[in-house]
């Protein structure tokens, strides 16, 4: 079989190409937004009322949301053929899903931009099933909906890929990565009227995504990328690669505390959440480890230095923003001024 694209090994991959791009698209939207929000910071009414600053933040944060999960998908589509040593169980299936997504992530932004969210909310029959008006979930319920339809879309072509494939570490982490991912949105559809529990269920979706299955796909992904560019055993990179996602899902799930403080949830959450947040940038400090150790044991210079700078600095940046940074209000008595009070932006 001849292959278009002499860099793939399989054909079939080539469909990670429109999420790749579609991605980097809505990246520099999210980016955009996010300097018209700073803007707005500093000159009160700029763009006003064109682009109110709740507009805008809805729109720079949902536009994060969607842009990552395009790159996991993407990734997932380049990375799984791959290590399961066949083509993709159906490519057509990944681009008709593609344009799905994207019509229905194009369509809600415009939404946000152009529709009052109260109309916004009628006219997408919100009222039969509420599920919009909290952050990171302002999507409407249709689109939460239509989430769904791709993700179970999406699993089940990578899922078949692998069932006929062969299995690895990686793919295993990545597959449950995916899955995790997909699960814990169905949290998105529960919206009960008291705000406590409504704030317990609701973290499951943004904390658990983050802090927890989102770990496994980033250290799967990263392990792909470093056996690419270092020609290290796969067997040195999977037992690094199972010692993250180990540390990754204990200090994640448990640590989901640190949101329970102060909703009314049982006070052993003071402990258990500041105890197990503080353990959590530990993961991402063993990425960065990994990943400048397998470069530091690479039997080869990779040709596309990039690609091993680019691997290294996400660990770092990873470390820093989501480990450190978070690290230092996590802790009860810190927390108790910052998110407990809201002294500071959400």
């Amino acid at each position: 079989m001849t292959i278009a694209n002499p860099h793939l090994k399989f054909a079939s991959q080539a469909v990670a190409k429109p999420y790749f791009v579609f991605a980097l698209m809505l990246f520099l939207g999210q980016i955009l937004f996010g300097l018209i929000m700073g803007l707005q910071y500093v000159v009160g009414d700029f763009l006003f009322p064109l682009i109110p600053f709740n507009v805008a933040r809805m729109v720079h944060t949902n536009l994060l949301i969607v842009w990552l999960l395009f790159g996991f998908m993407g990734a997932a589509y380049y990375l799984i053929p791959e290590e399961a040593d066949r083509e993709l169980h159906s490519p057509k299936l990944a681009i008709i899903l593609f344009w799905v997504f994207a019509a229905a992530g194009v369509l809600t932004i415009l939404g946000y931009l152009f529709v009052p969210y109260a109309g916004l909310a009628k006219m997408t029959g919100n009222d039969l099933l509420p599920t919009m008006g909290r952050e990171f979930l302002e999507q409407p319920t249709i689109t939460k909906m239509g989430i769904v339809v791709v993700a179970l879309g999406f699993l089940y072509n990578i899922g078949m890929t692998l069932l006929k494939g062969r299995k690895t570490t990686i793919s295993m982490v990545m597959m449950t990565g995916l899955i995790g991912l997909a699960v814990f949105f169905l949290f998105a559809f529960y919206n009960p009227e008291n705000l406590a529990r409504d704030k317990y269920y609701w973290w499951f979706v943004v904390h658990l995504w983050v802090e927890g299955v989102w770990e496994l796909i980033m250290g799967a992904m990263l392990a792909f990328v470093l056996i690419k560019v270092t020609g290290v055993d796969r067997e040195v990179v999977e037992k690094w690669l199972y010692v993250i996602i180990a540390m990754a899902l204990i200090t994640g799930i448990l640590g989901t505390g640190h949101h329970f403080f102060w909703i009314g949830a049982p006070e052993v959450w003071l402990w258990v959440g500041s105890i197990f947040s503080a353990m959590e940038p530990i993961p991402f400090f063993a990425m960065v480890l990994f990943a400048f150790t397998m470069v530091g044991k690479r039997r080869r210079q990779h040709p596309n230095r990039a690609a091993t700078l680019w691997a290294k600095g996400t660990t770092v940046t990873a470390f820093f923003g989501a480990g450190v940074w978070g690290f230092l209000h996590t802790l009860a008595p810190v927390n108790f001024y910052t998110h407990g009070s809201q002294l500071t932006a959400a």
